[in-house]
């Protein structure tokens, strides 16, 4: 094996496991939304929850929809990366697909809060990649999720006095977005996505490669 010629462009790479976090109306989701319809290499991590099925989701595609007693189960066999509780609901990141895609070159994408991250980076440290993203203003934020439409006014008002605590947070990220304009938070996230590809520790097998360039083969 270490006598074959090897193809550069067939140097493995372990997958990353991609982080977006914000207060919510802040804009990761159609972020997210974005990166997944474009880019073929990257897949949603589908979390687990207890909270209602909201109209047209799917079960099983937006999320594991879960009982309080199942999710439990769940957290004390050791099958969660991470979990958390979030208004009133439980949220949490099942283990073996994740390590699993991550494991076969596949990247994995995570629209979690900022507890949730603190969790994986315990776990999982090498493989995160950490971005949060910042609305430009509390005043469009707080429009933002009047726009949704999904959530009652008492909902809202809870979503904004969380909103500070969630934004002080935003040190534990390697990134930070402002998200003015979303096409240009798009890009600016499939650019960092280019470059944490990129990274030395990803690219497995390059040690040999190298080699083989040293020995001039």
């Amino acid at each position: 094996m270490s006598g074959d010629k090897v193809d550069p462009f067939n140097i493995k790479r372990r997958g990353l496991m991609l982080v977006l976090s914000s207060p919510s109306g802040a804009g990761k989701s159609t972020i997210a939304r974005e990166i997944l319809a474009t880019d073929p290499n990257i897949t949603l991590s589908v979390s687990a929850t207890t909270r209602p099925k909201r109209p047209g989701e799917v079960a099983g595609l937006d999320y594991h929809f879960v009982d309080t007693s199942e999710f439990n189960l769940m957290v004390n066999r050791g099958e969660m990366l991470e979990h958390a509780k979030v208004f009133d609901n439980y949220y949490g990141t099942p283990r073996k697909p994740v390590m699993d895609a991550l494991a076969g070159g596949r990247d994995v994408l995570f629209d979690i809060d900022w507890q949730g991250t603190q969790q994986l980076a315990e776990e999982a440290k090498d493989d995160l990649v950490r971005i949060f993203i910042l609305p430009p203003s509390t005043k469009e934020l707080e429009e933002r999720l009047k726009r949704r439409a999904q959530d009652p006014a008492d909902v809202v008002a809870k979503r904004m006095a969380k909103a500070a605590d969630e934004m002080s947070h935003y040190p534990e990220y390697d990134w930070v977005i402002v998200n003015n304009d979303v096409n240009e938070s798009v890009h600016q996230v499939r650019s960092i996505l280019t470059s944490e590809r990129l990274r030395r520790s990803r690219q497995l097998g390059l040690g040999e490669f190298v080699k083989h360039l040293r020995d001039g083969q």
